[in-house]
C-alpha cells in the first residue's frame, strides 16, 4: 500500500474512532439506543460520514472523489431492492419452516397509530407498507447517507487502490461490523438472545453484505449505491419483516439482523457478488488496483 494511501486510513480511521467514542459513550451509558430522542444513534451514524469529510479537507483531497456523482437507474434498483429480496429470503424461510408467525398485533397497532377508521386491516397493512417504501426511504436515507460517506464513498475507494476485491470487502465488512460491536454488546442493539451469538450472527451478515456492497460502489462509481442499499436494508429488515414477524419461542434466533437466518441468506448473495468479481474496473484507483481489484 503507498504511503499516501495509509496515511489517508489511518486518519480516516483514527478520526472515526474519535467521533464515534463519543456517542458510543452515550448509548453505552443511556443502555438505550433511544436514548437522548434518538440523537445518539443519529450522530454515531453520521461519524464516518464526518471523519470521511475531514480526513478529506485535511488531506486537501477534492470531496467528489468521495463519489458523489448519481448512479445510473440499473445500480438505483438494484440498490433498492437487492436488501428486500435478501430479507424475503430469510424471512420467507422462517415463516415456511414455522420457526415465526405473523404478527396480526402489529397490524391493529399500526391501524391505531394511522387512526383511519373503517378501513380494512389488508387496507391499513398496505397502506404502511407503501408509505413505507416510500416516504419512509426518505426519512432511512438521511441516516444511512452518514455511515455510507465514510464506508463506501472513502473506506472502500481508497482500499480499491492497494488491494483485491475480496480483501477489500472482507476488510471494510470487518471494520464495519465492529464499529456497531460495543452497542451491540454493552447496550440494547440485538435481539435479546445471547449477545456473543448476535455477534456472531451479526459479524457474518455485516461481513457477507459488505461484498454487495462494495461491489456495487466499484461497478457504479457512486457512493449512492451503498446508501440505497443501507437505508433499503434498515428500513425492510427492521421496519418491516421484523415488525410483522411474531415470536413463537424460538423466533429471534433466526431473525432480525441478530439471527442466523439473514446472516446466512446474505452469504448466499455475498457469493453472487463474488462471483462477479471481475467485472469490475475501478476508474479512480491507482493503475495497479485496476488489476488486482478483480481477485
Amino acid at each position: 500500500m503507498a504511503p499516501t494511501s495509509r496515511k489517508a486510513l489511518a486518519a480516516y480511521l483514527g478520526l472515526t474512532l474519535g467521533f464515534s467514542a463519543v456517542f458510543w459513550a452515550f448509548i453505552i451509558w443511556s443502555k438505550h439506543l433511544g436514548g437522548g430522542f434518538g440523537l445518539y444513534v443519529l450522530g454515531l451514524m453520521w461519524s464516518p460520514g464526518a471523519a470521511a469529510l475531514l480526513t478529506c479537507r485535511t488531506l486537501k483531497r477534492d470531496l467528489r472523489s468521495l463519489g458523489w456523482t448519481w448512479p445510473q437507474r440499473r445500480y438505483v434498483l438494484l440498490s433498492y431492492f437487492l436488501p428486500l429480496a435478501y430479507a424475503a429470503f430469510a424471512y420467507g424461510a422462517v415463516w415456511i419452516t414455522r420457526q415465526g408467525g405473523f404478527n396480526s398485533e402489529f397490524v391493529t397497532k399500526i391501524a391505531s397509530i394511522f387512526g383511519l377508521r373503517g378501513m380494512p386491516r389488508a387496507g391499513v397493512l398496505a397502506l404502511y407498507l407503501l408509505l413505507s417504501s416510500t416516504v419512509g426511504m426518505i426519512r432511512s436515507l438521511s441516516s444511512a447517507l452518514g455511515e455510507e460517506i465514510g464506508w463506501r464513498g472513502f473506506l472502500v475507494p481508497e482500499l480499491a487502490k492497494a488491494t483485491s476485491f475480496t480483501k477489500l470487502s472482507l476488510i471494510s465488512g470487518v471494520i464495519w461490523a465492529a464499529w456497531h460491536s460495543p452497542i451491540l454488546l454493552f447496550a440494547d442493539y440485538n435481539a435479546g438472545t445471547n449477545r456473543w451469538y448476535a455477534l456472531a450472527c451479526f459479524t457474518v451478515m455485516v461481513v457477507s453484505i459488505s461484498f454487495v456492497f462494495a461491489w456495487m460502489r466499484l461497478k457504479s462509481g457512486s457512493l449512492w449505491t451503498g446508501a440505497i442499499l443501507h437505508a433499503s436494508h434498515n428500513l425492510f429488515v427492521q421496519g418491516v419483516f421484523d415488525q410483522l414477524m411474531r415470536d413463537t419461542g424460538k423466533t429471534l434466533w433466526f431473525t432480525t439482523e441478530f439471527g442466523a437466518a439473514l446472516a446466512l441468506s446474505s452469504v448466499v448473495f455475498a457469493s453472487i457478488f463474488w462471483a462477479k468479481r471481475k467485472e469490475l474496473s475501478y476508474s479512480n484507483a491507482e493503475p495497479q488496483a485496476a488489476i488486482s481489484v478483480a481477485r
